[in-house]
């Protein structure tokens, strides 16, 4: 979710982010990720944003939203330990989870050019 109380006030008050960037130690692009809400922002870095510019964190700050996972999976264990079972949130950011998508896709591609390539050499026997 986009913080857009952040980014409107930020505009407001004539900062970049840039200059956030800066404060926060770390590099534009992983500030815009922040502010576009695909990478989450810890406490800290809300408190020290609120500082810089000069507000209470109240009028920044928007709740991370979470995803929402489902695990389905039939367990028949009696005391569930190390278990996900009914509906949990987490915070992912979806550039992560495009990241092991495409993973996961190079891996499968991986995986069926790895067996043709056994066939093959089965059939030169």
């Amino acid at each position: 979710m986009q913080k857009e109380k952040l980014r409107n006030l930020r505009k407001r008050k004539g900062i970049t982010q840039q200059q956030i960037a800066d404060m926060l130690a770390t590099d534009v692009s992983n500030y815009n990720r922040k502010e576009k809400g695909e990478v989450g922002i810890r406490k800290e870095e809300w408190e020290k944003i609120a500082k810089f510019l000069e507000v209470s964190l109240e009028e920044i700050y928007e709740e991370e939203e979470g995803r929402q996972i489902n695990n389905f999976e039939n367990n028949s264990n009696s005391n569930n330990i190390g278990n996900v079972s009914g509906n949990y949130y987490c915070n992912v950011p979806e550039f992560l989870l495009e990241s092991q998508r495409d993973l996961i896709e190079f891996l499968k591609e991986e995986n069926q050019r790895l067996h043709q390539e056994l066939e093959a050499y089965k059939n030169k026997q």
